[in-house]
């Protein structure tokens, strides 16, 4: 049990402490991810920014992620799970909807700023935890194609099969928990308060919370 997002990502940040002085690239998944972001990258000397991928929730249970969608538009299933599970119709219109969200989320948190290259760097991927593991391996499909040195999965919790899933992704997985009862990452969390936009702006630009 964490007792908040920045409690947790001060744990991640000891079990990371080997890329202290490295420079790292963190890149956090929106929203959630990101102030925990924000600590792991001063922890370690680092630099922050976002990797903009997106949930695709099942039509009558959208806590449910049937896949993940990233800045390219590529989608990846859930395990089990294929385009075969949704309706053609409603999925590419889930599709344009998530992609315009990224598109709006571009804009908003970079505020016309080029995103950070994360060419021949040790790049750590953040979120603040993994159910199904289909956002992660997103983040990490779209992280690999720049061409990173060194990509590595980092989350306070997980159920552990996704921690599996994910370890193909990436050259390192650092979790901190894989509970045997995982129902949703919120409940290991005392606090769990959502991450608005604003916050995620301020945070990007550096801005005292």
């Amino acid at each position: 049990m964490f007792r908040n997002r920045e409690d947790a990502a001060r744990q991640l940040a000891q079990a990371l402490a080997a890329w202290r002085g490295r420079h790292p690239l963190v890149l956090a998944i929106p929203r959630g991810a990101l102030p925990m972001g924000r600590v792991i990258a001063d922890e370690l000397g680092g630099e922050l920014d976002v990797v903009l991928v997106r949930k695709i929730g099942a039509p009558f249970q959208p806590e449910f992620a049937l896949a993940a969608i990233d800045e390219a538009g590529d989608l990846h299933w859930t395990p089990g799970i294929g385009p075969e599970s949704a309706e053609p119709r409603w999925l590419e219109q889930e599709k344009r909807a998530q992609l315009e969200l990224i598109r709006q989320r571009r804009e908003r948190y970079r505020a016309g700023r080029e995103p950070v290259d994360p060419a021949g760097r040790v790049v750590i991927v953040v979120d603040d935890g993994l159910a199904t593991g289909s956002t992660m391996v997103a983040a990490l499909h779209a992280t690999r194609a720049r061409k990173p040195e060194r990509l590595i999965c980092a989350v306070p919790v997980a159920a552990s099969s996704a921690v599996e899933r994910v370890r193909p992704f990436a050259d390192e997985v650092v979790c901190l928990s894989t509970p045997v009862f995982f129902q949703a990452v919120s409940q290991f969390y005392r606090e769990f308060p959502q991450v608005e936009d604003e916050e995620a702006e301020r945070i990007l630009a550096g801005s005292v919370r």
